[in-house]
């Protein structure tokens, strides 16, 4: 398997890493190249990459996938540029910036490739054994948070240069954290209706948003109730599902479902590195024609619009 990755950053190594990982357990030769931006760092080896480009014109056009990792802002001009480069294309979230949703959308797909976009928190333990064990019908609201401080989440680099402090870098909590309305839609599908308030209330020296409070409403009558924000000083990430029977706290970060009416817990692994591989695992069976692709540019774009309050 011959795979480029367009950006270089902290996620596209974290990939290349599970990638060979993955690659290795189901005995797939793979070759991995990396176009990125000429830069001071442009000498640099990165372990598991075969050739380093600076230019399209530089690259063959044979790849079997492109993995987009470069900023969101560029997602739409790089799946234009490089459409005949790759056969499949992994598209790292949010599928496009919101601002260049047309652009994505008049890209004629082919019926033949795979257009993946990523949420790997779908894939954690905790998510899965919600889809696996929640009976849909019995299921009355949900109530889902993330709430952490954007100063620590980037140690050691300063959270007003980063994207996710400027608005026109794409960033702001509403599309940081498309994590959430992503496994929802997984679980729960599309809602019918929703309400949404977002803007910025804190100190914070961001222009960005940070906070998003949304309530929806599914067609079943399964009512959601999601709170996102940039300042919580006590990281929180988990979903509450209240069904006819039970209450059911799934915790992501602490990897754990409690059932607040028996008294029963569960833990599993919570490790980053174990639910990525599981996302790496189900794209490679997808482009091998054994799964059902799941998340793929027009839906990316369908719970994209959701973290702006709006359904299409």
């Amino acid at each position: 398997m011959k795979v480029c990755f367009v950006g270089i950053g902290s996620i596209a190594r974290r990939h290349i890493r599970n990638l060979l990982e993955v690659c290795n357990d189901r005995n797939i030769d793979i070759t991995i190249d990396a176009l990125r931006r000429k830069s001071s760092n442009e000498l640099e080896k990165i372990e598991g990459v075969s050739n380093i480009y600076f230019s399209t014109s530089e690259m063959p056009s044979d790849y079997d996938v492109i993995f987009l990792t470069n900023p969101t802002e560029y997602h739409a001009q790089a799946l234009i540029e490089l459409h005949n480069y790759a056969r499949h294309f992994f598209i790292e979230k949010p599928v496009t910036s919101l601002d260049t949703i047309d652009t994505i959308k008049q890209l004629e797909l082919r019926d033949d490739s795979v257009y993946y976009v990523a949420c790997p928190l779908r894939y954690t333990n905790v998510i899965q054994f919600l889809k696996e064990n929640i009976d849909i019908s019995k299921v009355n609201s949900v109530r889902c948070i993330s709430s952490s401080y954007l100063p620590d989440w980037r140690p050691g680099i300063d959270y007003r240069t980063t994207y996710s402090a400027h608005k026109d870098l794409g960033g702001g909590v509403s599309i940081d954290l498309i994590h959430e309305w992503d496994y929802l839609a997984y679980l729960f599908g599309m809602p019918v209706d929703i309400k949404s308030f977002i803007g910025k209330t804190s100190k914070l020296e961001i222009d960005s948003d940070d906070y998003a409070i949304y309530i929806a409403r599914y067609a079943n009558g399964i009512i959601t109730e999601l709170h996102l924000d940039y300042f919580g000083r006590q990281p929180i990430r988990q979903i509450e599902v209240f069904t006819d029977d039970e209450t059911m706290v799934g915790d992501l970060i602490g990897g754990s479902v409690r059932f607040l009416k028996s008294g029963k817990l569960l833990e599993f692994e919570s490790d980053r590195d174990i639910y990525q591989k599981r996302e790496l695992d189900y794209f490679l069976d997808v482009i091998s024609g054994k799964a059902d692709e799941y998340n793929n540019i027009y839906h990316g774009i369908r719970v994209l619009q959701l973290t702006q309050g709006v359904i299409i």
